[in-house]
């Protein structure tokens, strides 16, 4: 055997590379600037050296003896003519030369100060942010001598001492004197291991004077591999080139040490050699021009591998690329289910569930491998006992499905009630993977459900989604019970549904359920047909031409439990002084009595997504899911059926209004527009009382916003008097189902103050907005007020004005995301290793307790009623009596 047992891994710790390991872990001496010979053969002590890997099929590695793609590299090392710093310990080193002395290298503490940090480091329980502190307290107050000493000399052997200054990346001054890595290293080496620890260095792994580098580690060959072009030229990888000028100016500096050359020219050498190994570890580094290509393209070192988003870390490490997915373009289905997802055929055939071969299952199994890997539903692989698998092909199909016995796994098509996990990018919150059952389909999109777009935030405008098949049956389990969409109905953020209609479900619900919608019975069997209504037809509300009719509130109160009784308010109520309840003239008070709606309209505030709907979160929260889920699924099927059956539309003659009205509109404008005169004459003339806290500029501003949204909610109130329910887009705006009043009453009255940034518009010329007003023109319609409505059109200076309005959104919009984004990322790796405990508790990896019940109340927002407690006593009546009842 190569190798003995497995060995568990207790910790890691980190630390500086000493010379010493560097030279043991090295296995060539790099001295030759060169890598290829002319006949294209590494060179011997090289930087493309055999010895250091091999990345040419064919040839084999000089230390291993192992070929291309078996040998992991082996790395080697340049020593270095003179001492440079590392570019990564610069911090460390400015602190370590502030805080010891320049002529013994002691800690510039007292024997009685040090003593009392070392005790407080002794302590239990002094790891991680508090360690870090004391140690920072340490460097802090041996660099300042705070409260300790009275001058600054060293408080061990008396010397004076100097201030040390950084600038930046890697020069030191002491006094006037330049400090020389030399110099640096050489105290570095005489600090105690007693000081080195008490300044956080580990002694056992690192030793400060390690952080001036005399040897250079040179990765392997493996990691810096030599690409070959179309025309057969190699080219080098990065970190080569870089190698390659430090090796070539580290020749020359000795060449010329040995020479004796002038102190000037060796500087100078010295500092190019520090340049190049600095932009070796990291070529970002501020007030360094980074290290070019010959093309100009920036050189990408060490730490441009390492960091960033598509750096080894987050794009290596944290990313993943997995099997068993599938990724395509989502296009809406408003019959499936809000569980499923409609999978196309192709992928369906492609992606695979392995299932246990039984004595229940075996002809099964075998008629699907029969059928092969080109037909559906067929298999793609079977998977014998020994571990050995097999492809399914249509020659091997029957050979194979004789093969099968009990204990073989077959690796069967997706079919459909097959569970899966679906995706949509980018994953803001833990809806945004919930699991659906298959529902596999023709043609090439996946199929999803209109209600369930909000938890993913999907539209159908081209966006694609992900989904992941579990292969395991305790992953499929775990799927079906804990992440199925009817489980995520309820948003875990504050207790509202976020899954729930939206749109022309909800227009469409207000004109199923309006006074005067009715129905005769041929159109009640289709609608109850569609919805998948297992109930018997009520008797009907009355006769019209010697036909019975139904009405539309019969139809919606078949899909409500028998024993549901509630009461609230329409998103169409008028908020009336005095609330007439059932007798209210709009219908806007909802009462259901024992599963009948008795008296109101269904609209926003019934199943509206991502809102206070109340009849949506009532089933779920007290009936359970299987009912939520299934009400979702038979209404939005109910709606759809009698949109089509009633029709709805909405055009540009929705914003007609009367000249009446566009009279009473102009006529408030105008007074607006006079109230903003007198406030410039008041301030003008001295006369404007300023707000507390304000100037007088900023009151008058201030009170001209004020005077002007009046104006403009006044306009709004005349159109939506004479836009009455009778039109499409009203019915869509009072009813939740898209827009608002306010924006309505932009298209018909006025569009109203434009501003940036909360501010009317005073951006452009000195001293006006636009060369078309005069210099200190601070009226209404120089400072961005539009009278017009997108209706009548607007003229140009308006068009302008609202064109600086939008363009603040848009900005808005970009910068607001990257900014969201980001704080999201440093939250979750800052919270990533909290988790609620068996006791209750929420505690880091370390067991510190972070609350002793999560959120101080231990209540899932899910389970809680918009944040507030449930009513138990509620639920226990409802049991209670459904057991008498049975």
């Amino acid at each position: 055997m190569l190798f003995g047992p497995p060995k568990k891994i207790k910790e890691i710790s980190f630390g500086v590379f000493s010379p010493e390991n560097v030279r043991k872990v090295s296995v060539t001496t790099i001295i030759q600037a060169d890598t290829y010979d002319d006949e294209g053969y590494p060179i011997n002590g090289g930087l493309m050296d055999p010895k250091l890997g091999v990345i040419d099929p064919g040839l084999k590695c000089r230390t291993c003896n192992l070929k291309f793609g078996e040998c992991q590299g082996h790395f080697g090392h340049i020593e270095l003519s003179r001492p440079v710093i590392h570019v990564g310990y610069s911090k460390e080193i400015y602190d370590i030369l502030k805080a010891t002395c320049k002529e013994c290298s002691r800690l510039l503490l007292t024997e009685e100060r040090i003593e009392h940090y070392e005790e407080k480091l002794r302590q239990e329980g002094v790891r991680g942010s508090i360690r870090q502190s004391i140690i920072s307290d340490v460097l802090s107050e041996a660099a300042k001598k705070k409260g300790v000493l009275k001058d600054s000399t060293c408080p061990h052997c008396g010397t004076d001492q100097l201030k040390v200054k950084f600038e930046k990346p890697t020069s030191y001054k002491e006094g006037d004197k330049k400090l020389t890595p030399s110099d640096i290293r050489e105290r570095f080496e005489k600090i105690t291991e007693r000081d080195a620890r008490l300044m956080g260095w580990n002694t056992e792994v690192s030793r400060p004077e390690w952080a001036i580098l005399t040897v250079l580690p040179v990765a392997p060959v493996t990691v810096r591999p030599s690409i070959t072009l179309e025309s057969g030229i190699r080219s080098e990888d990065d970190l080569t080139h870089k190698l390659v000028d430090i090796i070539r100016i580290n020749q020359r500096l000795r060449e010329n040490l040995d020479a004796g050359a002038p102190q000037l020219i060796v500087e100078d050498l010295w500092e190019l050699l520090q340049y190049h190994v600095t932009t070796y570890f990291d070529n970002e580094v501020s007030g360094v021009p980074p290290a070019r290509h010959r093309s100009g393209r920036v050189l990408k070192t060490l730490t441009q591998r390492l960091k960033g988003k598509e750096g080894r870390f987050r794009n290596n490490l944290s990313g993943k690329r997995v099997d068993f997915s599938a990724r395509t373009v989502i296009s809406p289905d408003p019959n499936i289910s809000i569980n499923e997802v409609g999978v196309p055929d192709f992928i369906a055939m492609e992606l695979t569930v392995p299932e246990r071969v039984t004595s229940r299952n075996i002809e099964r199994m075998r008629q699907i491998v029969l059928k092969g890997s080109n037909a559906y539903p067929g298999a793609n692989y079977i998977l014998r006992p020994d571990g050995k698998r097999k492809r399914v092909t249509d020659i091997t199909s029957d050979i194979l499905a004789e093969e099968l016995e009990e204990g073989y796994t077959v690796e069967r098509h997706l079919r459909d009630g097959d569970i899966v996990l679906f995706n949509r990018q980018p994953s803001l919150h833990r809806l945004s993977i919930m699991a659906h059952e298959v529902r596999v389909m023709p043609y090439k999109t996946f199929r999803l459900n209109l209600c369930v777009c909000p938890p993913y935030n999907a539209d159908f405008d081209g966006d694609e989604m992900n989904m992941h098949v579990p292969q395991t049956e305790e992953a499929q389990a775990e799927a079906r019970i804990l992440m199925r969409v009817q489980e995520q109905i309820i948003s875990p953020r504050f207790g509202e549904p976020v899954i729930g209609g939206s749109q022309d479900y909800l227009s469409g619900a207000y004109i199923l359920t309006k006074r005067g919608t009715r129905f005769t019975r041929s159109q009640m069997d289709q609608m109850m047909y569609v919805s998948d209504i297992d109930a018997v037809l009520p008797e009907p509300a009355g006769e019209e031409d010697g036909k019975p009719y139904w009405t539309g509130k019969q139809v919606f109160s078949l899909l409500l439990p028998d024993d549901l009784n509630i009461s609230y308010k329409s998103k169409i109520c008028q908020k009336c002084d005095v609330c007439e309840y059932r007798d209210c003239k709009y219908d806007a008070y909802v009462l259901i009595e024992d599963g009948v709606l008795k008296t109101g309209v269904v609209d926003g505030a019934t199943f509206k997504a991502r809102s206070n709907c109340k009849l949506l979160d009532k089933l779920v929260k007290d009936y359970g899911t299987d009912v939520g889920r299934k009400f979702l699924d038979s209404v939005t099927r109910l709606i759809l059926w009698s949109n089509a059956l009633i029709g709805f539309t909405t055009g540009i003659d929705d914003e007609d209004l009367p000249k009446e009205a566009l009279n009473l509109i102009e006529k408030v404008l105008t007074e607006g527009k006079d109230k903003v005169k007198r406030l410039i004459e008041s301030y003008r003339e001295g006369y404007l009382e300023p707000l507390p806290g304000r100037s007088e500029r900023e009151t008058l501003e201030s009170r001209i916003m004020q005077a002007l949204a009046e104006a403009r909610d006044k306009a709004g109130t005349i159109s939506e008097r004479y836009l009455g329910m009778n039109r499409g887009a009203v019915v869509m705006a009072k009813t939740g189902a898209k827009g608002n009043m306010l924006d309505l009453t932009q298209m018909s009255a006025a569009l109203g103050q434009m501003s940036v940034r909360g501010n009317r518009l005073h951006r452009g010329y000195a001293k006006r907005s636009l060369s078309s007003f005069d210099r200190e023109d601070l009226s209404a319609a120089s400072r961005g007020f539009v009278s017009s409505s997108y209706k009548q059109g607007l003229n140009p200076k308006e068009f302008f004005f609202h064109a600086m309005g939008g363009r603040e959104g848009l900005v808005d919009t970009a910068v607001r995301t990257a900014q969201s984004g980001y704080m999201q990322r440093r939250l979750m790796n800052a919270l990533q290793d909290l988790s609620v405990r068996y006791d209750g508790t929420v505690r880091t990896n370390d067991d510190i307790i972070v609350q002793f019940m999560y959120g101080e109340d231990g209540i899932d927002p899910a389970k809680s009623t918009y944040g507030k407690a449930v009513d138990i006593d509620w639920i226990v009546h409802k049991n209670i009596k459904a057991k008498k009842g049975a």
